[in-house]
């Protein structure tokens, strides 16, 4: 990032598509890091910030992820069923925390408790897309985790899936794990528990 603050102006935003989400086309001019301005026409996804939550057992040492279908992974040809974070749209009005506790019952049944947001919301893909991604960390208890959940509203068939922390982080570094917002939070869990050895070595 450079000192000089640089200026996009809008020319005109067409609405192209408005369902699930909303797909707008900018026209745009954005100022240049050489001092000129292009003209340009970039077509984004709106579809508002989102909530992902990563519930883990420290009594057990284990997280709780869900599997279910994935439409995006479809399209791009891959298998669309995948081991996830929990997570789900933020309701306007409704705070991240309320959002992670809101997905984790939904998705698996399960309590989240002592929640704390551990990234304030990055970007999904910030060439294409506006929606951002709050990380919620959150402790559950895993004894009775499993079977399917979801909201049957909106079609989702969530099967829950209880991993050892030790087998969610090492399949992150052997690159099992193809879901940004999952990856992200399995190196963070990775620090977290070395942070908490640490501490209790030093006790």
């Amino acid at each position: 990032m450079t000192d000089r603050k640089l200026r996009v102006t809008v020319n005109r935003k067409t609405p192209l598509y408005a369902g699930f989400f909303e797909v707008n086309r900018y026209e745009l001019d954005v100022e240049r890091h050489d001092g000129g301005v292009d003209t340009v026409i970039r077509d984004v996804m709106e579809r508002g910030d989102s909530v992902a939550v990563l519930g883990y057992d420290p009594s057990r040492d284990e997280v709780v992820l869900v599997n279910e279908f994935r439409p995006g992974i479809f399209a791009a040809g891959d298998y669309p069923f995948t081991d996830n974070l929990a997570a789900g749209a933020i309701s306007k009005g409704e705070s991240p925390i309320d959002a992670a506790v809101r997905e984790m019952k939904e998705e698996t049944g399960l309590e989240l408790r002592d929640p704390r947001i551990i990234h304030p919301g990055a970007y999904v893909s910030s060439g294409g897309t506006s929606e951002r991604i709050v990380i919620v960390f959150g402790i559950v208890d895993t004894a009775g985790a499993g079977g399917m959940h979801g909201n049957p509203e909106e079609h989702e068939d969530i099967l829950t899936v209880v991993l050892p922390a030790e087998e969610f982080i090492a399949r992150a570094r052997r690159g099992d794990i193809t879901d940004l917002k999952t990856l992200v939070a399995a190196y963070w869990l990775k620090e977290y528990r070395e942070d908490r050895s640490r501490t209790s070595s030093a006790k």
